[in-house]
């Protein structure tokens, strides 16, 4: 997985997170928080790679979707570059 891939991930988590089910919650708060592979999922979890694997794709979908529907990280990160663009212009005045 890409960085950016696993960026946006984590964001779209943060925001859509409590909206996942219990297990999705923990097994993709494993995988993107914790850094933990399939494998070490399954282990800890008592559960195969497969369950795993299925899990987090079915949590990503979720997630996908709800910011199709809502976009709330995109507008969130549109509002953030404009609080930097205006800081940077008061900072400048300032000067």
């Amino acid at each position: 997985m890409k960085i950016e891939e696993n960026v946006l991930l984590c964001k779209l988590f943060d925001a859509y997170g409590p909206l996942l089910s219990q297990t999705q919650r923990e097994v993709i708060g494993d995988f993107l928080l914790y850094d933990l592979t399939g494998s070490e999922i399954a282990l800890n979890r008592n559960i195969s790679r497969q369950a795993v694997k299925d899990t987090i794709t079915k949590a990503v979908a979720k997630l996908e979707h709800f910011e199709n529907l809502l976009h709330f990280v995109e507008k969130f990160d549109i509002v953030t570059k404009e609080n930097e663009r205006l800081k940077n212009q008061t900072k400048r005045r300032e000067e």
